[in-house]
């Protein structure tokens, strides 16, 4: 694989919220809303106020070596949990939902980058040791999210009637959506290796978060990632006092709502707390739970408790309580050493409001880092931009003004009317003159005649241009074949393309490129080009 790379500023892309680009532009209103510059001095501020913190390392280890009990381990990995125990070493940490067979591109992307950060501070700070961990979002419900994946934009959905969260249902019925893989990649270079891979990994194992493990541990296992699934016993009766606190105080609650009545000034918020921001979690079941009639009741269920029988269950069971997106990073940096999050553009956007959440509860808030973005031009696809004049930064454009921009450069045709545009107004200027001396108020009646006959002027020229374009037919159809190629469904290509042709195409040198041109603090949207 050749690929060059070419770095453009996420604000021209035009594919990024505000609150994302004025976080990255250092907005001075954002500034309260998170702890940690991106930035090296960010880095060590973070890794002091995570020295001062309790973690409970034995616990985090003890857990992670039963998770990978049953799994060929790499040395990599085994070494970084290994590594936990010590004091000098912390975590890059990246979250996501098990979606089946990774879901989106960016699934990939930001596990990589994550990588990428860690080795690159275990060089710069040699005195310590940084591990990159992807903590897995099992316990998360929404099957229309994460049971379907896109390839050649043919929407692919697993077919199961299961409920509760995504990370503990069965794998059956995924054998279909592999059978319809096999039959489009079984030809590809790694097509053989990738399907094997698959059915290993999906219709192997006891359930989705299991699969999502050995799938992720056989593509990034070599990189020293670890895979950390919450759903555990163990790690959640570290929550209980917060968990508590959120059953029936309801104090993040009241903490973050405070904060966000201030961050609406300005911003759409991403996420709202609730009264109880605890989801019941047991069987087939995740449910919000609520209080109805002074009794903890579990939604869409006969569920329901007193507060003594609550007490009792979240102290014999903490594994049934599963956190929603405002407790969720707390739990996270509760139980990891860690001291940056590498998230994308929504999960900035709710992290900005949980700051006042961890200051209470004491729990070091990380420095936050956009996870990189890629778009890949494979070689048919540059020739093709190359002969409609597009450079790689032009193809953020909407299709219609790319298509303006040739007519313009390459017609040698008159398709501006602005010359005489200016005309008219100075013939409305003498009309109005003359006008005005014999009665003031026909001046109101001329410029309205002015700005009607600016408008016919204004539709000519755009009928001229559209007529133009119809002359360069062939362009249209190529700039949109481009567009729909790189930009499907009108969306960034890594949200809505599968690894899958990559990895059957390449196999793990698609891993590897990404890795070499991931980057670490910069903050750029980057452009891979195939050249040969």
């Amino acid at each position: 694989m050749n690929f060059t790379a070419q770095r453009v500023p996420y604000q021209q892309t035009g594919y990024f919220s505000r609150i994302i680009t004025d976080y990255l532009n250092g907005n001075d209103f954002l500034k309260n809303y998170y702890e940690h510059p991106v930035s090296f001095s960010g880095i060590e501020a973070a890794i002091n106020q995570r020295e001062r913190f309790p973690t409970d390392r034995s616990l985090l280890v003890k857990s992670l070596e039963t998770q990978y009990t049953d799994l060929p381990i790499e040395d990599a990995v085994k070494k970084n949990i290994e590594s936990l125990s010590d004091k000098n070493t912390f975590t890059v940490t990246t979250a996501h939902q098990p979606a089946i067979f990774t879901g989106n591109l960016y699934f990939i992307y930001k596990i990589l980058h994550t990588v990428k950060i860690a080795k690159t501070l275990s060089v710069s700070y040699p005195d310590r040791y940084f591990v990159p961990v992807f903590f897995m979002g099992s316990e998360d419900a929404d099957l229309d999210e994460l049971g379907n994946i896109y390839l050649d934009n043919e929407k692919l959905v697993w077919d199961t009637k299961q409920t509760g969260a995504v990370g503990r249902m069965r794998t059956e019925g995924l054998e279909k959506i592999i059978d319809r893989i096999e039959g489009e990649f079984a030809v590809d270079p790694f097509g053989p290796e990738l399907i094997n891979l698959l059915k290993d990994c999906y219709l192997h194992s006891e359930n989705i978060q299991q699969a999502t493990l050995k799938l992720l541990n056989h593509l990034f296992g070599s990189y020293g990632l670890i895979v950390l699934i919450p759903d555990n016993r163990l790690l959640k009766s570290v929550m209980r006092g917060i968990f508590r606190d959120d059953l029936t105080t309801h104090l993040p609650f009241e903490i973050t709502g405070n904060n966000l009545e201030h961050l609406s000034t300005q911003y759409p918020i991403q996420a709202n707390p609730r009264e109880i921001n605890l989801f019941y979690l047991k069987d087939n079941i995740r449910e919000r739970l609520e209080i109805k009639d002074g009794r903890y009741s579990v939604n869409n269920t006969n569920i329901h408790f007193s507060s003594e029988e609550m007490e009792k269950e979240l102290a014999g069971f903490p594994e049934r309580f599963s956190p929603n997106v405002i407790l969720r990073g707390l739990y996270q940096d509760t139980i990891l050493p860690n001291i940056v999050f590498v998230g994308g553009g929504g999960e900035m956007s709710y992290w900005l409001e949980l700051k006042p959440l961890f200051k209470h509860y004491g729990v070091p808030y990380p420095v936050l880092i956009l996870r990189d973005s890629f778009l890949l031009i494979k070689k048919n696809w540059k020739a093709k931009m190359e002969k409609a004049g597009l450079s790689s930064e032009d193809v953020f454009k909407p299709e219609e003004k790319l298509m303006e921009d040739f007519i313009r450069h390459h017609s040698d045709r008159q398709l501006s009317l602005t010359s005489q545009m200016a005309d008219l107004h100075v013939f409305y200027c003498n009309i109005k003159n003359i006008s005005g001396i014999v009665d003031k108020t026909l001046e109101q009646h001329v410029d309205k005649l002015e700005s009607q006959a600016l408008q016919k002027l204004e539709e000519l020229e755009k009928k001229i241009l559209r007529a133009e374009k119809k002359n360069h037919e062939d362009v249209r159809r190529m700039i949109h074949e481009i567009r729909e190629a790189l930009f499907p469904m009108e969306s960034l290509q890594e949200r809505i393309d599968n690894f899958i042709p990559w990895y059957a195409e390449y196999g793990k040198a698609f891993l590897e490129l990404i890795y070499q041109h991931s980057l670490t603090l910069e903050q750029e949207f980057v452009i891979l080009e195939e050249i040969s």
